[in-house]
């Protein structure tokens, strides 16, 4: 008698692994949690201390998408104290941002089947083919009414800058201009403030970026720092008359060594570094004049007039706080930011057209802000205050 030949399902086997390390993860979370919730109360459950800092008012389910499978977080709720977990990033719901990966992917040109495995790793289900549209307008929308969506605090600083990106113009590849900008609120906390598209950086543009924010409620603008776009000084002055206008240090540091010979730049960006590194509100203005007075010596007259040319609108930001002008002289907080939306606009190369580019930028920008960048405090808010009583 012939021995029986022993089979198995290998997909059950495969499922039930699955389902067992999603078990396991989310067993060792909802722990950790627990854990963390106890060492912020001071105290274990039921038990009495003079430590105890708050107390436990039960649990709020949350989901959370992995790559194994969709977990259910028990999130701690604390009486007397608000309950911020280092395990979890705050509102964030998956590995990824989906938005934003849906709309790459749809604008990379990958096939539906693509997507569809993508998105089961992402969501922990399949997507069929005729949800991926769904998937996309319903992204679009989400990140459009981000967009719109009205403003509730007031942003003392704000920061301009504009990113180029190659769309299609009837059949030709052209570039389109991304203007984008992001604020320190009233509270000291960065936050983007929104984008829109522009041609190209002309004053026509520019006079219809900030008036866009605006009716969403942009209020309190006392400087807007930015580089130096055609037009962009004269346009933003329109919409907010009350506003400083301060021309980044960096790109007009960058404009004066244009003009200079390389084996001059060390001792010319020495000389600039000095002007603006002066505390008093009078004595950069006259450094900068004696500056330009010192590159017409050595026959840099050109060099000089860009320096005087550049005088005043780079030493605005000497009529804020001094301990706020280091973060505000230069558009270094916006650079940062355009360089994540290079990283991810990079994939996608060629967009179909505008809004594609738009919302792509849109959809980074409002991921960026729901992540810690938007929490950190990024200027004492206490100084503005004091200077606006």
């Amino acid at each position: 008698m012939s021995n029986p030949i022993v089979s198995f399902d290998e997909q059950a086997v495969k499922d039930e692994l699955r389902e067992l390390a999603r078990k396991t993860i989310e067993e060792t979370i909802n722990a950790m949690l627990d854990e963390e919730a106890d060492q912020l109360i001071g105290a274990g459950p039921y038990e009495r201390t003079n430590e105890r800092a708050a107390y436990r008012a039960g649990r709020r389910q949350r989901l959370f998408t992995t790559t194994s499978g969709q977990l259910t977080l028990k999130m701690p709720k604390h009486k007397g104290m608000r309950f911020v977990t280092a395990v979890i990033e705050r509102r964030k719901r998956c590995e990824t941002s989906v938005d934003e990966t849906v709309i790459e992917m749809y604008l990379a040109g990958v096939s539906t089947r693509r997507i569809e495995d993508v998105g089961e790793i992402l969501r922990g289900a399949g997507v069929s083919a005729g949800t991926v549209p769904n998937l996309d307008e319903k992204a679009f929308k989400s990140v459009d009414e981000w967009r719109c969506r009205p403003l509730t605090c007031e942003y003392p600083y704000v920061y301009v800058d504009s990113i180029y990106l190659k769309r299609s113009w009837g059949g030709s590849c052209g570039n389109v201009a991304v203007m984008v900008a992001i604020g320190a609120n009233e509270d000291g906390h960065r936050g983007a403030i929104g984008c829109a598209e522009g041609f190209t950086e002309s004053a026509e543009c520019w006079r219809g970026f900030p008036s866009w924010p605006k009716p969403c409620g942009l209020r309190g603008v006392r400087m807007l720092t930015g580089g130096k776009a055609a037009g962009m000084a004269g346009s933003i002055a329109g919409v907010f008359p009350k506003a400083k206008c301060q021309r980044c240090t960096v790109h007009f540091y960058r404009n004066v060594l244009a003009k200079v010979p390389k084996s001059k730049r060390p001792r010319v960006t020495a000389m600039l570094k000095a002007v603006h590194a002066m505390e008093s509100r009078e004595a950069p203005a006259a450094e900068a004049e004696a500056v330009a007075a010192d590159l017409e010596s050595v026959r840099l007259k050109e060099t000089a007039e860009v320096v005087r040319g550049g005088r005043a609108e780079t030493l605005a930001y000497c009529a804020m706080p001094r301990e706020h002008r280091r973060r505000i002289r230069a558009n270094n907080a916006i650079e940062r930011l355009n360089g994540e939306i290079r990283r991810r606009t990079r994939a996608v190369g060629t967009f179909p057209d505008g809004k594609s580019a738009l919302m792509l930028v849109a959809a980074r920008l409002k991921y960026v802000s729901d992540s810690e960048w938007g929490l950190r405090r990024y200027l004492g808010a206490l100084l503005l205050k004091e200077q606006s009583c």
